[in-house]
């Protein structure tokens, strides 16, 4: 706003006082701003729709095909084909058995038989990006089931916890509270979960009862979701700032394609006037009529035909609109909207690469993957990864498989998500390459990137080496 100068009638006779009248625009109340509600909500109370939300993301997930692309290209470049741990110990035997027991239980985590731990990974994100949250219960096992680590992963979708908000409960522990269904102390932490028996939406209907609920201890249960708020107890879907303009695209290209499917249902139309026809005689060719299953007659047209009508006659072509000259071009926008509300690419959500060279191709997937690992190291791996990591490995020492001094080794790792692709390969492994020679970056750092891990690396390189001597694979060596 610019600065006025106006008279100061409060001041002496003949002086002017320097009056300011600084304000944001966006905090007037004028013509401008008058219709804009904005509820002074909490970071809870703002998301009391949060069912609704969940229910609308899922749907566009199943039944719109950005909706169905998005959660698919998050998912992929979050995860990959896995977020593995890599051990840090430098005890090479000791390395090795981690790195044994740990390929062992994947396999046998999923508590439901179904998954590995790193299937369990896309699970939990495709779920987390859809409803904004999902949880992960460990399930202690007996070591007699004869699992190699008795410790199995249950996931849970979100409707399982119940926005339930009370300071009195059967089972509620005195001076506690629940908030969004979740159980919090005197000084606000996590203390337990209150979560239904059985899926809501399977057999549950009606009010919340306190015997369809069981409380759960909150080291117990793991809390997949991205907080945008401070003091936010449950997560809101990717979803929520597109679901409206994703309904509405949705809507506008169907109604755009039954259009185009109603209009083309008519090819041409045969006037008469001042005369009844002969149904029996064709009036296009002034011969007999052929005749439909139903006894229609029919108006042939052969390739090439000139043909006179008959007297009284006049054929007039159907002429149906078109889905109009700017569909395209409003299509493509209204979609590079839906990308940029969830933070994907537009590119990689539609595979619409016209017009984008090689150069902004590279930007835009280096400021995506920026993203994607942001979310990696915030999200996935210290709410996720990390917790059933250390899970594993106190089951493990519970389980006699390893020792308190092994346990405490193994929760020491790396996490290594699977390495990028290279957008330009030659390029891309040179810059490495001349990182690496001027001491910018380590091999180490340069295969750990990679998704890889360096021992194994060396391992076999120096296996390859020794394989190549001894069957004289190397053109400088004599037969």
């Amino acid at each position: 706003m610019a600065k006025k100068r106006k008279n100061n009638k409060s001041a002496p006779a003949g002086e002017t006082s320097l009056t300011v009248n600084a304000r944001y625009d966006a905090a007037g109340n004028g013509r401008r701003m008058r219709g804009w509600v904005t509820p002074a909500t909490g970071p809870n109370r703002s998301i009391e729709g949060l069912a609704t939300i969940r229910n609308r993301a899922r749907d566009a997930q199943r039944n719109e095909w950005t909706g169905a692309a998005s959660g698919r290209v998050w998912t992929t470049n979050l995860i990959g084909t896995g977020i593995i741990p890599r051990p840090k110990t430098s005890n090479a035997k000791l390395k090795e058995m981690l790195v044994s027991l740990w390929d062992q239980w994947v396999p046998q985590s999923d508590a439901d038989g179904v998954l590995d731990f790193y299937g369990l990974q896309t699970l939990a994100t495709r779920n987390w990006i859809a409803a904004g949250e999902i949880f992960a219960r460990l399930r202690p096992r007996r070591v007699e089931d004869g699992l190699a680590v008795p410790l199995q992963i249950q996931l849970l979708e979100s409707d399982m916890l119940p926005l339930l908000d009370v300071d009195t409960y059967p089972g509620l522990v005195p001076g506690n509270r629940i908030r969004s269904g979740i159980e919090l102390d005197r000084v606000g932490r996590r203390v337990a979960y209150w979560m239904y028996k059985e899926h809501p939406g399977d057999r549950f209907s009606g009010g919340i009862m306190a015997s369809q609920l069981s409380r759960i201890p909150a080291d117990s249960i793991l809390h997949l979701y991205e907080p945008i708020r401070p003091g936010q107890l449950r997560g809101v879907s990717d979803y929520a700032p597109i679901l409206a303009k994703l309904r509405g695209v949705m809507d506008y290209d169907d109604a755009v394609l039954e259009r185009q499917k109603l209009a083309n249902l008519f090819t041409l139309f045969i006037t008469r006037t001042g005369m009844a026809g002969d149904p029996n005689i064709n009036p296009v060719t002034g011969m007999p009529s052929d005749f439909d299953s139903k006894g229609a007659p029919l108006a042939a047209l052969e390739p090439g035909i000139s043909q006179e009508l008959l007297p009284g006659e006049d054929v007039k072509f159907s002429d149906p609109p078109d889905a109009g000259a700017n569909y395209a071009d409003f299509m493509r926008q209204q979609h590079l909207g839906v990308a940029a509300g969830q933070g994907t690419p537009y590119e990689l959500l539609t595979g619409d690469l016209k017009d984008v060279s090689d150069r902004t191709l590279r930007v835009i997937i280096n400021e995506f993957r920026r993203h994607c690992e942001q979310r990696q190291w915030q999200i996935v791996i210290p709410q996720f990864c990390r917790p059933i990591r250390n899970a594993w490995a106190d089951a493990a020492a519970l389980g006699g498989m390893l020792t308190l001094a092994q346990a405490d080794e193994a929760k020491n790792v790396t996490w290594s998500p699977q390495g990028w692709a290279y957008i330009h390969p030659t390029q891309d492994v040179q810059a490495k390459t001349m990182e690496v020679a001027a001491g910018f970056k380590s091999r180490s750092q340069i295969i750990t990137e990679r998704g890889e891990d360096p021992d194994e690396i060396d391992q076999q390189r120096a296996a390859d080496a020794k394989r190549e001597s001894r069957l004289k694979l190397n053109p400088s060596q004599k037969p």
